[in-house]
């Protein structure tokens, strides 16, 4: 058999763009819109009907919408799509992209495209929120803070699915499931405030369920997901080693389902728990066991005792 062997002369393939078409002012404005009415509603809401205007069932039902468009954020869009922590047989994986969208924080493909290219260039140019893109003084920590958390969200710039996320691109179920997004953002908003009428059986219930359990909730959810974003790249402790500034913060470690131990994250990407040391509770981490022990969820990629010893920071002196 002949080895063909290419010379020096022969074009190289290019690497593809990292950012792809820039957004439309359709998109721009529908962005926008719902990136500041849930923040409007939560305003509103807590000194408008606080004390008398939420009942058990707004509560109820808001922490059920919560707790799996969280899980679907963290177990699915991040630690399943992004990073393949696990693999997943189709019903759980179509599942956690449907729960990521009920989140309302983007489609699952741009979503995963963001966010692989994060790791890509964490906390250096071309990383589309970090905090650290502005400089060190006060003014510029304050920018990029701002920046980190949801300001990079009103910006033009999107990723290159075709270069970030080009296996989801390829599958035609998770095509499917990214196409419905605005859907899943219609039932995430709207049915709270329908299944809380239907248990209180009222008209108030509606509202009451729609602004809390429905948007108040969307917005809470949104600012917990981006302090890791931003708070978790410049505040708290760095027990292994990262080439970013990624850092654990645990006051966020229950409401983001142990999304904010953030340093062994970045230090180890794909490993399915993010709180390894004593203590540190991962929600996130024991859903996926228990996906494991139902047969839907295989070849976890556990942490590693003496891969963790090897990306432990030695203590100084």
């Amino acid at each position: 058999m002949t080895t063909i062997t290419p010379t020096i002369d022969e074009p190289r393939p290019t690497a593809k763009p990292v950012l792809g078409a820039p957004a439309g002012r359709a998109e721009l404005v529908t962005i926008r819109l719902f990136l500041i009415i849930p923040f409007l509603a939560l305003l509103a809401v807590v000194p408008a009907v606080w004390g008398w205007g939420i009942g058990w069932a707004d509560v109820a039902v808001g922490a059920g919408f919560y707790v799996v468009s969280a899980l679907g954020i963290t177990v699915g869009y991040h630690r399943y799509f992004t990073h393949g922590a696990f693999k997943a047989n189709r019903a759980l994986r179509v599942a956690l992209a449907v729960a990521g969208g009920l989140a309302a924080q983007g489609s699952v493909i741009t979503w995963v495209a963001d966010h692989r290219r994060h790791h890509a260039f964490s906390d250096r140019e071309g990383d589309p929120h970090s905090p650290w893109l502005f400089g060190t003084s006060a003014a510029a920590l304050a920018k990029g803070f701002w920046h980190a958390h949801m300001g990079w969200l009103f910006g033009t710039d999107r990723t290159n699915v075709d270069r970030f996320a080009p296996d989801l691109a390829a599958d035609a179920d998770i095509r499917a499931v990214d196409r419905l997004f605005p859907l899943w953002v219609l039932i995430s908003v709207g049915m709270p405030g329908v299944l809380v009428a239907l248990i209180t059986w009222s008209w108030w219930g509606l509202l009451t369920g729609f602004l809390w359990a429905g948007l108040a909730r969307v917005a809470f959810l949104h600012h917990i997901t981006w302090s890791v974003n931003s708070i978790c790249h410049m505040v708290g402790d760095r027990p292994f080693a990262s080439r970013d500034k990624s850092a654990n913060f645990w006051p966020l470690a229950i409401l983001s389902m142990g999304e904010s131990w953030h340093n062994l994250h970045h230090a180890d990407p794909t490993s399915a728990r993010h709180g390894v040391r004593r203590g540190q509770l991962d929600i996130s981490a024991r859903v996926i066991w228990i996906f494991e022990k139902f047969g839907w969820a295989r070849n976890v990629r556990w942490p590693d005792e003496r891969r963790l010893a090897r990306l432990t920071v030695a203590p100084t002196e």
